[in-house]
């Protein structure tokens, strides 16, 4: 029987994998292929304190950056042929082969990078720049306006081979990196999130933390099993969660730290689950402290 021929990214991205970088399929709008209900809880190997990615072994690629792999094999399976089938443009993990992508969105970005950047490999996208160095760091989205850093634990389309020697990662951007976003509020571990209370003197009316738990529990859990649109499952759940938990004060940040994390494990940045808590936040009238 006669074997259908490899799609152009299949072509792609075996070329890419052997040259060594680790290569995944993306869907129509830049989205990696959905997780798999085998890998739940990133069984995989897609865990948020791993720098390499991971070994997935299950049915069809899954946790975004952690499915990419160099494996011509993985990515010539029957397993993953559905992905390709679909596929609409190829992505690879910078930091499983070195690299630090700076992802310059616009043109002031891009002026930007021209003022405080040193050169190096240049790679043009679709609103702008990616400009690319040797080392890698920890990936950060909306360092800057219009500026996103993927290395570790992240993945970026692949746009062709750019032009211009490599340079070694800079400083500023290992500062952008470590910085705190300006256009955000992080939690801390130390500061609960907290709401006006209702009237009555804001008792917990759960009367029960299993409650409270299990109420956390069964967000987590849906967020996990999200098929698709994992972006707007999320913004419902912190709702759900929000409206009946948020204005007794029983809400911690240890819930909100869960939530977030399985979250991220699903793909969503942390500006995205920050994004999505805020939208929550206001829907109900409510506020942070």
């Amino acid at each position: 029987m006669t074997q259908p021929a490899p799609s152009v990214q299949l072509r792609a991205a075996l070329d890419l994998a052997g040259q060594g970088i680790p290569v995944l399929p993306l869907r129509e709008g830049k989205g990696p292929m959905g997780n798999c209900r085998t890998c739940r809880n990133n069984a995989c190997g897609g865990r948020p304190n791993m720098k390499t990615p991971g070994p997935c072994v299950c049915a069809a690629p899954c946790h975004a950056w952690a499915a990419a792999t160099t494996d011509p094999a993985v990515l010539t399976s029957p397993a993953w042929s559905p992905a390709w089938r679909q596929a609409a443009a190829v992505a690879y993990h910078p930091g499983g082969t070195g690299l630090t992508v700076v992802d310059l969105d616009n043109a002031d970005a891009i002026a930007w990078a021209g003022q405080n950047l040193p050169r190096t490999r240049i790679v043009a996208s679709t609103r702008g720049q990616h400009w690319i160095y040797l080392g890698t760091v920890t990936s950060r989205n909306g360092v800057r306006p219009g500026v996103d850093v993927k290395s570790l634990m992240s993945y970026a389309r692949w746009l062709g081979p750019g032009t211009g020697a490599l340079a070694p990662l800079p400083d500023a951007v290992r500062a952008l990196v470590a910085k705190e976003p300006a256009t955000v509020r992080r939690a801390s571990a130390s500061s609960p999130v907290t709401a006006p209370v209702p009237s009555g003197g804001g008792e917990c009316r759960h009367r029960s933390p299993a409650y409270l738990e299990r109420g956390i529990a069964m967000a987590v859990q849906r967020i996990e099993q999200a098929p698709d649109g994992v972006h707007r499952a999320v913004y419902r759940l912190f709702l759900a969660v929000l409206s009946v938990h948020g204005r007794c004060g029983c809400l911690t940040d240890a819930h909100i730290k869960r939530l977030f994390k399985a979250a991220q494990e699903r793909g969503e940045s942390l500006r995205h689950c920050e994004d999505a808590w805020s939208n929550a936040v206001a829907s109900l009238g409510m506020r942070h402290a």
